[in-house]
């Protein structure tokens, strides 16, 4: 038969594809950052590329020629060689497995092997291609975190909490049975972030937030907020740490999560404590300054300084503790003078502190209120008392007084009630006596 005029080029053109894919493989094979080697089917290396090489800590000739059970861990030589035999036979094309290989100097490389033949037309096994990807340090992370895991569970059975961690990779959360069964009761399985997050309170969402984490601007944080649980609310610590791989890589976070209501509620009684007045429960100096500190300098602010007139005289004749209950009385009625949201405070001896927000108008009806309030009977255990009270009150529409300021304006107003003749008021803006 007489061949077309295009039949040798298209010959010429096939030679040079199979050339081309030939090279393309070379390079491939010796480019590639994992570990690659072509096996026969007796079993010996036929060629390694440089990353398998630098892999095993052996030069490329030192591969050549030997059998791949020569480089095999002992106890992983028998399942490798039974699949070699699988593929061998037909039963399979490949397969994968995680073993071990050993350098020169007998320290092991735990890889991932994944082997692929490649057969002739007939099915026979012409070469076998195994790719080797180094997981050494993999391992080593892995192995780390469960070990940390297993003592930090033990850990955990000397404290009401748990933790949790978070993949980076995969944005997988969960958290320790002890955790699930901390919130959801002895039946409850691990549970993703949405199901943790349901049971923070929503208004400490914020401070369970793992934004800067995730984003790698912070490798450890703290966090405290309130968790649903079994037991009922709860006041958790959450110690959160962001894990880097060798190269700096965040992979993952982990968090440990304690119980600590009890310290929670001395912490808060303590700082409670340390803004209030031990008698009365009004506010000290230190609580009216951190009240003053957190109204909006936009509104105008006003301040009256309340003196008891005539308090010196019981507590001298009928003794410290009725001029106690006088002073207990006194923070009672001037609390109810006022709103919830002001603040009362008690600065010593028969010496009281009202903040709150307004201007002329309020000072005059509040201070007004208070000298009526005060000036009736007191019950005492040994009989009625009678206790007035002179008022001083000064307002301002500036944000920049401080309360040092406004309570000497207020005091100066205090000074002329008294002068007037005492149980009475007098009121100014501040703007006004500059």
């Amino acid at each position: 038969m007489k061949q077309s005029g295009n039949a040798k080029p298209l010959y010429r053109e096939s030679a040079h594809s199979a050339e081309e894919r030939g090279a393309l493989f070379d390079y491939a094979f010796e480019a590639a950052p994992i570990g690659v080697a072509l096996v026969s089917p007796s079993g010996k290396i036929i060629k390694v590329n440089g990353s398998l090489a630098t892999m095993l800590a052996r030069a490329r000739d030192d591969l050549t020629d030997v059998p791949f059970g020569h480089i095999t861990h002992p106890d992983d030589l028998e399942t490798d060689l039974n699949l070699f035999d699988d593929v061998l036979g037909g039963k399979r094309d490949g397969y994968r497995l995680d073993k071990r290989y050993l350098r020169p100097d007998n320290s092991v490389v735990e890889a991932c092997l994944t082997v692929t033949a490649m057969r002739k037309p007939s099915g026979e096994v012409a070469r076998l291609l195994a790719m080797i990807e180094d997981v050494t340090e993999a391992r080593w992370i892995e192995r780390q975190l469960l070990e940390r895991a297993t003592q930090l569970e033990l850990a955990m059975e000397a404290v009401r909490g748990g933790f949790w961690h978070m993949d980076l990779q995969t944005k997988r959360f969960e958290t320790s049975d002890r955790l699930a069964r901390f919130i959801g009761g002895p039946h409850a399985g691990r549970m993703e972030l949405n199901a943790y997050l349901a049971n923070v309170h929503p208004d400490d969402h914020p401070a369970a937030d793992l934004t800067p984490l995730l984003e790698g601007e912070v490798d450890k944080s703290v966090a405290e907020y309130r968790l649903r649980t079994t037991e009922g609310e709860r006041w958790m610590r959450c110690d959160r740490r962001l894990l880097r791989d060798a190269q700096g890589t965040p992979f993952r976070i982990i968090g440990v999560v304690i119980d600590f209501t009890e310290e929670h509620l001395r912490r808060a009684e303590l700082e409670v404590n340390a803004d209030t007045d031990v008698l009365t429960g009004l506010f000290n100096r230190r609580g009216l300054q951190k009240k003053f500190d957190r109204m909006s300098k936009e509104k105008r602010r006003l301040v009256l300084t309340i003196d008891l007139d005539g308090f010196k005289e019981i507590n001298d004749s009928l003794g410290h503790a009725a001029g106690d209950q006088v002073l207990i009385e006194t923070a009672s009625r001037l609390k109810a003078a006022v709103r919830p949201s002001d603040a009362v405070c008690r600065l010593g001896g028969d010496e009281f502190v009202v903040l709150l927000e307004g201007g002329g108008d309020v000072a005059e009806r509040v201070a007004s209120r208070i000298v009526a309030e005060l000036a009736a009977p007191v019950d005492l255990k040994d009989g009625v008392v009678l206790v007035e009270a002179s008022v001083g009150a000064a307002w301002t529409t500036s944000s920049t007084p401080t309360l040092e300021k406004m309570m000497r304006h207020a005091d100066g107003c205090l000074y002329e009630a008294k002068a007037r003749g005492k149980n009475t008021a007098v009121v100014c803006e501040i703007e006004m006596m500059e």
